[in-house]
C-alpha cells in the first residue's frame, strides 16, 4: 500500500509540473499539489513507509 501512495504522489506532482509548463489548470493545478502535500505529510507522520 505504501508504495501506490507515493506513485499517486509522484504522478500528481508530474501532472502539476506539467501543467504550470503548459500553462493550463489554472486553480486545478494548486488542488493537485495541495493534495500531494496532504498525502506526503500523512505519510511522513505515520512513519509506514518502506524504501
Amino acid at each position: 500500500m505504501g508504495k501506490l501512495i507515493w506513485m499517486v504522489i509522484v504522478v500528481l506532482l508530474v501532472i502539476w509540473l506539467l501543467g504550470i509548463v503548459l500553462k493550463i489548470g489554472g486553480a486545478l493545478i494548486h488542488l493537485i499539489l495541495l493534495i500531494a502535500g496532504i498525502v506526503l505529510i500523512i505519510q511522513l507522520i505515520t512513519g509506514k513507509r518502506k524504501l
